[in-house]
């Protein structure tokens, strides 16, 4: 009898162990319904930035890396205002990670919201209404001026396990004629973008 009764507790303790140990590793990933791109750029939607740079990108980059662990894709367009504009007048690149392994979560909040310690001319903002969480974060090194300086805007998304950033910059001196849109224009831009954008990868 008593060695049954030991049986018994030996067999709980490896059970509880077992499940301690094992349990982190039964986790699947929340990835929120979004799917990784080869392509990301045939989803990225950017027609509120196209209403300052009207001539449309035909051969804009991308690159994608797939892995058990996470999946990434990457999309790189050049902006111009017009097709006589010589180079690009601005840039917008846009990321997506589908995070396989590990939740993204506290690291995510910890860099984006704590972006101001790294470079004392950027701004935060949390913004409501997209994903888990997401923060807009700007630049604006022109002094209101816009004959010198760059101007910047990225919004960075997390929904789930699946994080996101889309990113405009500029600089004045590619500006042949005007100046680069206002941060808080450009920042409604963005926002508008990166919804649709999310949403085509979501349902494609």
């Amino acid at each position: 009898m008593l060695w049954a009764v030991v049986g018994a507790v030996a067999a709980s303790v490896l059970w509880a162990g077992g499940i301690v140990v094992l349990g982190p590793l039964g986790d699947d990933p929340d990835l929120s319904g979004y799917r990784a791109k080869a392509n990301l750029c045939s989803a990225v939607d950017y027609s509120a930035l196209r209403s300052e740079y009207a001539e449309a990108d035909t051969a804009p980059t991308h690159n994608s890396l797939k892995h058990k662990a996470i999946d990434q894709s990457y999309c790189s367009i050049s902006l111009k205002t017009s097709s006589t504009s010589t180079y690009a007048d601005a840039y917008l690149s846009v990321e997506m990670d589908l995070h396989k392994s590990t939740d993204p979560g506290p690291e995510f909040t910890a860099v984006w919201s704590e972006y101001g310690q790294r470079y004392e001319d950027y701004e935060v903002e949390e913004v409501s209404g997209l994903g888990d969480e997401a923060y807009l974060v700007t630049e604006d090194t022109t002094s209101g001026t816009g004959t010198s300086g760059s101007r910047a805007v990225t919004l960075a998304v997390r929904d789930g396990w699946m994080t996101y950033q889309m990113s405009w910059s500029a600089y004045t001196s590619s500006y042949e004629t005007n100046t680069p849109p206002e941060v808080s224009e450009v920042s409604r831009w963005v926002k508008t973008d990166t919804r649709s954008t999310l949403e085509n990868l979501r349902s494609e």
